[in-house]
């Protein structure tokens, strides 16, 4: 997973980055244990220091999870972004999953 560089002008904490994101902080934690959001630094005193990219990753994956995106699925979709693949290749992922969706309605409809 590609790190997350913090700028001192943009640092905060925990709290703040669930304030800011919509996202419990013990959900933050467990993006942090399964990978989705990369550890960030610590402060002396031990406390997580996050920066503007880890906020912006954490949004994307709180809004895949609402449109539906399984963890692996949304893990699927960061590794194609950070292994350079192209747009064309993640829409193609994201259809994917469009595709699923589509099949999973016509299900409920019969």
């Amino acid at each position: 997973m590609n790190p997350i560089t913090l700028s001192r002008d943009e640092t905060f904490t925990i709290g703040e980055l669930s304030r800011q994101s919509g996202v419990n902080i013990e959900t933050i934690r467990y993006y942090e244990r399964i990978g989705l959001l990369p550890a960030p630094p610590r402060s002396q005193g031990g406390h997580r220091l996050y920066g503007g990219g880890h906020r912006k990753r954490l949004a994307f994956v709180r809004r895949a999870r609402e449109l539906g995106f399984t963890i692996d699925e949304i893990r699927n979709l960061l590794g194609l972004v950070e292994g350079g693949y192209t747009c064309g290749e993640v829409r193609d992922a994201a259809l994917a999953h469009l595709k699923d969706v589509r099949s999973k309605i016509a299900d409920l409809r019969r």
